[in-house]
């Protein structure tokens, strides 16, 4: 899987010299606020994004090693049953008993690894929209300096909380 780029750092750039322009102006001091906000809301999106490409990569790790596992005891599987219907042919080898035992090491690895698997694609499925909600609220107060509509800057404010939200649920599970 992917990492989650983060398309929004020209606009902290515009963010930044729209606020300045409007602090020398002496005008619309809540524009201080909202570059402020957005810088904090960038970099919570640019950690959100290298944390979700971290736990897709990780699910993918474990799913592949669950993969493995299974094929590994498909092939102990095989093994003992052909050792049960000929056991003629594998004087003093292991019994099929023994591959059997084995087989459930093998499957308990396989079910762990799915379980580690699991656990990271719900982090991942947790902090993909807290990104995409941090630049949703990012590219709106951008609009919000632009036309100078303070109420924007509040949507975009409630969408990073929500942002938030879902950075913070992904690291607390």
């Amino acid at each position: 899987m992917e990492e989650i780029e983060i398309p929004t750092e020209g606009l902290s750039e515009q963010i930044n010299d729209k606020a300045e322009e409007a602090v020398e102006r002496k005008e619309m001091k809540w524009v201080l606020f909202v570059a402020i906000s957005t810088a904090l809301m960038a970099v919570f999106a640019a950690i959100g994004g290298l944390m979700a490409g971290h736990y897709s990569e990780d699910a993918m790790r474990h799913q592949i090693k669950a993969s493995d596992q299974w094929a590994f005891y498909q092939a102990k599987g095989i093994k003992a049953d052909i050792r049960e219907l000929q056991p003629q042919l594998f004087q003093g080898a292991s019994s099929s008993d023994s591959l059997r035992a084995e087989q459930a090491e093998i499957m308990k690895k396989a079910k762990e690894e799915e379980e580690e698997s699991e656990l990271a694609a719900s982090k991942h499925e947790l902090l993909a929209p807290s990104v995409t909600l941090l630049q949703i609220s990012i590219a709106i107060s951008a609009i919000a300096i632009i036309t100078g509509k303070k109420f924007l800057w509040m949507a975009g404010m409630a969408l990073a909380a929500g942002g938030l939200f879902f950075f913070v649920w992904a690291l607390i599970n």
